[in-house]
């Protein structure tokens, strides 16, 4: 199975994994699932950092070692990708959430999220908590 995650659980895991329940966090280290960050994650993370809303991490400027210490691997955006965030029928507006759906429906990924707002998705699979 492979996991797309949601920036917010990216950024847990990478400096603050209590926050992920054990047995989310089990599920995502199985060596028989594979992880998956979003290149937009980058993007949404330095936009926030820019704005002062996200403390500076360091997580941009170290993006695939900081991968490699979770055992995540990069989605780059595509243009498939970017197509289908733009004209899914999805009233969500956020365009960062709009990409990483459409990611996890293209390439058939489980979603990892725990925002309510994305509860409804139209991504093909979601886990939450």
């Amino acid at each position: 199975m492979r996991f797309l995650l949601d920036t917010h659980v990216l950024l847990w895991l990478l400096g603050s994994p209590d926050r992920v329940p054990a047995g989310v966090l089990d599920h995502l280290a199985d060596p028989a699932h594979e992880l998956r960050a979003s290149s937009i994650s980058a993007l949404e993370i330095a936009t926030k950092e820019r704005l002062g809303k996200l403390r500076p991490s360091g997580l941009v400027e170290a993006w695939s070692a900081r991968l490699s210490d979770i055992g995540a691997a990069e989605v780059p955006v595509s243009g498939a990708h970017a197509a289908l965030a733009g004209s899914m029928r999805w009233a969500h507006r956020d365009p960062f959430d709009r990409v990483l759906v459409a990611q996890a429906t293209i390439e058939a990924m489980v979603f990892v999220t725990v925002d309510n707002a994305l509860r409804d998705l139209p991504a093909p699979a979601i886990l939450t908590w």
